[in-house]
């Protein structure tokens, strides 16, 4: 079945309710790859269930989440071959390591960009303390469908990407990626198979499973702390990013990273831009 634009934009994501524990900060730390540098004392401080542990803020991201929904047939997507294409966040309050969250996803739009060229779905999700009701974060994610276009939707308003700088970048931080990393990531609750099954990788047009864009994110956003942020959480404050190439699990991801706050990432092992027109801000 076909994309019905009122019924897909009207979908309705029911919220989730979620109690999560120092054990899950602690894997999620690991699944987005704290910890690789043993000798780092500072990624200890997300890893360490015997420190005052901290929470890596893009955890907010997948906390809540009503996973993969669009494999519900009634979206009429085809869920073989949608990917990631941006995502951004906004953080309100600091994430706290252990608590019970309640996360609010809705659809914010939806762009037909023709016959054999996809769609653009956007959605937001707000994440909340449950016991407080304090907006902790507010997710915002644009998915490429890329077999759903030509349904006869509007072709935008489509969101603008971040104006790179024209000079190098004064900041480059390297950070490895494991063969495994994708199945251990998506015990977050993604479980798409384009990350684990070469089978459905293959369908997808790709020679094998794909990291999670997610996962992608969470490595940038830890180079993005450790170089701006001097691994303080509470000071990162947003977060936006495109997602221009798949990685592949057990390649390393460089990071790029400007001044101002500016970043895109690479595979150097295929000199592949994976990340782009990113943008982050600390206080």
């Amino acid at each position: 079945m076909p994309i019905v634009y009122e019924q897909l934009l009207n979908h309705r994501i029911e919220p989730v309710r979620q109690r999560y524990t120092r054990r899950d900060a602690i894997f999620y730390a690991l699944s987005v790859g704290f910890g690789s540098d043993p000798l780092d004392e500072r990624q200890l401080g997300f890893v360490d269930h015997h420190r005052a542990l901290q929470a890596v803020p893009t955890m907010a991201i997948v906390l809540g989440s009503p996973g993969f929904w669009l494999r519900d047939p009634a979206t009429g997507v085809d869920a073989v071959r949608l990917v990631h294409g941006e995502q951004g966040i906004d953080w309100h309050a600091p994430l706290a390591p252990e608590g019970e969250v309640i996360g609010q996803t809705r659809i914010t739009g939806l762009v037909d960009k023709g016959a054999g060229k996809g769609a653009l779905l956007y959605t937001e999700k707000k994440l909340l303390d449950a016991a407080t009701g304090t907006l902790v974060a507010t997710a915002r994610s644009t998915t490429f469908l890329r077999g759903d276009g030509g349904f006869g939707g509007p072709a935008g308003p489509v969101k603008a990407p971040h104006a790179m700088p024209a000079t190098p970048p004064d900041i480059t931080c390297d950070l490895p990626t494991r063969p495994e990393q994708a199945l251990w990531y998506r015990m977050n609750g993604d479980d798409n198979p384009l990350h684990a099954d070469p089978r459905t990788a293959r369908q997808a047009g790709f020679p094998r499973p794909i990291l999670h864009g997610l996962c992608t994110l969470g490595i940038v956003a830890h180079a993005l702390l450790r170089e701006l942020g001097g691994y303080e959480p509470a000071r990162m404050r947003s977060l936006d990013l495109r997602f221009s190439a798949p990685v592949f699990p057990g390649e390393t991801i460089r990071t790029e990273i400007w001044r101002d706050g500016s970043f895109r990432a690479r595979v150097p092992e295929r000199d592949a831009i994976v990340v782009n027109n990113g943008r982050a801000v600390f206080a």
